[in-house]
């Protein structure tokens, strides 16, 4: 399985929402001050994109930016 139809899976998309929230709890309890909030802010755009079942990689492969990849040919 490559990585455009793993993003697209579900355990792409909670991989997605883990990774985000991964992100604020290490912006906001482990690194802390401006620079802690501004990771924690980060976080918020992969659970956005697996909410939403977006990828901002997927233009880069030549996906559709939303919904299920399909096949690149």
């Amino acid at each position: 399985m490559g990585v455009v139809e793993f993003m697209g899976s579900t355990a792409g998309r909670l991989a997605r929402i883990a990774a985000g929230i991964a992100l604020i709890v290490i912006g906001l309890a482990m690194i802390g001050g401006a620079t802690g909030i501004i990771v924690a802010v980060i976080g918020l755009i992969p659970i956005a994109a697996g909410v939403f079942n977006f990828c901002l990689l997927w233009p880069v492969f030549g996906v559709e930016l939303h919904g299920k990849p399909r096949a690149s040919h």
